[in-house]
């Protein structure tokens, strides 16, 4: 007979909704207190599951409806609010009917689960484009013009050409030549919108942790060069530095 850690073992690995009924089927009929505790985790996960899978059919909803265009980019940015450091976006093509448990718009999810996603959305993307546009530039063309910058830099990158592009809330000038569908809060309603939200989010939050080891005063490992009290009272102790925004910071110095 199994004992209770063999078992347990078996299920931390049964990870799909087929194998944990498989557990289930296998198990059930044993009558010991802990073994009926595990298949009733079980069941309990196939239903979590299950409301994911759910959820996931539902952020597939443009993509499924705009499947005439061929292959769809979802496209995302981050930092258009800092004080300092780049903006970021990414455009990220996925398989027409993938599944990446939870994921979702990159504000929505913990650090953690943005990087087990990021890995994830990497391994599983038919092209995966990124481009940032750094604060210098920000500061020359402002940061909406960078943003348009960025993104366009992200659709250049990609290895295959998509049909359409799949976009959070704007419209692209730089980018006419292709068919643009604007999704307003689009990073929590479209699969392909919200993997690039993370692909850009993460991107960016380990270049600013690179630049917290060159600048530790203001903090932007932890901030990101948002403008948190700390960060803001570090501008005014310190002064700027090459990475600020010259144009985001003038109130504070």
């Amino acid at each position: 007979m199994q004992s209770l850690n063999e078992i347990k073992s078996i299920l931390s690995e049964s990870h799909t909704v087929d194998a944990l009924k498989s557990f289930i089927t296998t198990y059930e009929s044993d009558e010991r207190a802990g073994v009926r505790k595990l298949t009733d985790t079980a069941g309990k996960r196939i239903d979590s599951i299950e409301k994911e899978l759910a959820r996931l059919k539902e952020m597939r909803k443009f993509e499924n409806e705009n499947r005439q265009f061929g292959l769809l980019c979802g496209i995302d940015e981050v930092g258009r609010g800092p004080l300092a450091g780049p903006v970021y976006a990414a455009a990220v093509i996925l398989p027409e009917d993938v599944d990446i448990l939870y994921i979702n718009d990159s504000k929505k999810l913990s650090e953690k689960k943005r990087e087990e996603l990021y890995s994830e959305i990497m391994e599983k993307a038919v092209a995966v484009g990124i481009g940032h546009v750094s604060e210098k530039r920000i500061d020359e063309i402002n940061i909406l013009q960078a943003t348009y910058e960025a993104m366009t830099m992200a659709v250049s990158e990609l290895s295959v050409k998509p049909g359409a592009l799949l976009i959070d809330a704007v419209h692209i000038p730089q980018l006419d030549a292709y068919k643009q569908i604007s999704i307003i809060k689009g990073d929590a309603k479209s699969a392909s919108i919200a993997a690039a939200s993370i692909i850009a989010k993460v991107t960016r939050d380990r270049v600013m942790k690179q630049y917290a080891e060159e600048y530790p005063e203001y903090g932007f490992d932890s901030n990101k060069g948002y403008g948190s009290k700390d960060h803001i009272e570090a501008i005014k102790k310190y002064g700027p530095c090459p990475i600020h925004r010259r144009s985001f910071i003038g109130n504070f110095i």
